[in-house]
């Protein structure tokens, strides 16, 4: 008997393929949303879906076409049969969980944006369109813009008290834990620190730039898969913008330098791009991947966004961000993610670069905990059930706080 994990993400998807009665994973795979032709993030693909039933039903057609791809091609990898899969779990956010239900999305678009439901929801194959007789169940919602994503990553983490939960995908999810509460928000960060809205940017697949370093006036990059690279993903920016303010190159208002400015010969990569200054990470006769002066502006309103809604919710809870025990991280960046780097972009004080630990597959590790645990998902509804949401548009803290954290630390 075999169960499948889901983490359904707004830029990513990723799955594994679990055996029942060892608990181990045989195999997992990942791929882009093909939604996302629809809308790089959550607001843009509910407006489209909202405004239009046909391209609604499109979406949900869409993904749920390739999750079953996606299945059957780790059942087949490993010489299982679909119809040997018993259990599926997926978790996502309320946006994406809705699509693919096929839920009405009016609570989700319109104010005061909640989930059509709260609870995890229990469905069959069939109910998704899917051959077999498997058990589906979506994970809890506990939000408009907090759901099955970040109640998976909190129960694999098992965090301890004055813990901070942060998954710096395209939704920004963030949870503090304070005693029995779980203080929950999510900053929309867009999909920069996974490689989308770049010029050059790509998920972290074969080809994608994952490491940045500047060694003397040289620079040595790091390619998933070790072959030509062909885009950068979430890690690599991060990575380059830190290197770039390191050499002076960046300026901490965000400005890239102009050639003249630079002492080094690195002078000789920043170039005119669209109008732009860009500064070149590689260069052959078919490819130039750049890190561009919006690319930069993109990651300083994500890093923002996220910083302000860690401090919003360190003022709720009470507790300060010096007081963090813990720190647990995760998202689809490409490569371990360094703390140091965080600190250096303004998204972490230096006390918390002590307590961190990256937990590249959060959510995925928490779903399949969940199918393993042999309790009816009953441990999933009750970590739900604590959670307390704390909306940030529209609230003065939080806009005073994201202007304030735009700009890059100085070193």
């Amino acid at each position: 008997m075999y169960a499948l994990a889901i983490d359904l993400g707004t830029t990513t998807l990723a799955a594994s393929l679990v055996d029942c009665n060892s608990g181990l994973r045989l195999a997992i795979s990942g791929a882009l949303n093909p939604q996302r032709r629809f809308g790089a993030d959550v607001i843009s693909r509910l407006d489209v879906a909202f405004n239009s039933v046909a391209l609604r039903q499109e979406m949900t057609t869409l993904i749920r076409v390739e999750l079953r791809r996606i299945g059957e091609e780790l059942c087949d990898s490993v010489g299982v049969a679909w119809d040997d899969v018993r259990s599926v779990s997926i978790a996502g956010n309320p946006a994406m969980q809705h699509i693919l239900i096929g839920l009405d999305l009016k609570s989700l678009a319109f104010p005061p944006y909640r989930p059509l439901y709260t609870a995890g929801t229990e469905l069959k194959a069939a109910d998704l369109e899917w051959d077999g007789n498997a058990d589906v169940y979506i994970f809890p919602m506990p939000g408009g813009f907090v759901g099955g994503d970040t109640v998976a990553f909190i129960y694999g983490a098992e965090p301890d008290e004055a813990a901070l939960c942060l998954d710096m995908g395209t939704n920004g999810e963030l949870a503090l834990i304070a005693g029995e509460t779980v203080w929950a928000t999510s900053a929309a960060a867009g999909p920069a620190f996974e490689g989308g809205n770049l010029s050059c940017g790509m998920a972290a697949l074969p080809g994608a730039i994952s490491s940045v370093r500047i060694e003397g006036e040289r620079l040595r990059l790091q390619i998933i898969g070790n072959g030509q690279p062909c885009g950068i993903c979430g890690s690599g920016a991060i990575e380059a913008i830190t290197e770039l303010l390191r050499c002076n190159i960046l300026e901490a208002g965000g400005r890239l330098r102009n050639p003249v400015e630079i002492e080094s010969n690195l002078a000789a990569r920043v170039i005119e791009y669209h109008g732009s200054n860009a500064f070149v990470l590689y260069r052959d006769a078919e490819h130039l991947i750049v890190l561009t002066q919006d690319d930069i502006r993109q990651l300083q309103l994500a890093k923002a966004a996220i910083r302000a809604g860690i401090d919003v919710l360190a003022e709720r809870s009470r507790i300060h961000c010096n007081a963090f025990k813990q720190l647990i991280l995760t998202g689809s960046f490409g490569a371990v993610i360094r703390a140091e780097w965080l600190k250096t972009i303004g998204i972490f004080d230096e006390s918390m670069i002590q307590t961190t630990r990256f937990t590249p597959e959060g959510a995925l590790v928490g779903v399949e905990k969940a199918l393993m645990c042999g309790d009816g998902f009953g441990a999933v509804e009750e970590l739900a059930h604590r959670f307390r949401v704390v909306p940030l548009s529209g609230t003065p803290l939080f806009e005073t706080l994201f202007m304030s954290h735009i700009d890059f630390p100085p070193l």
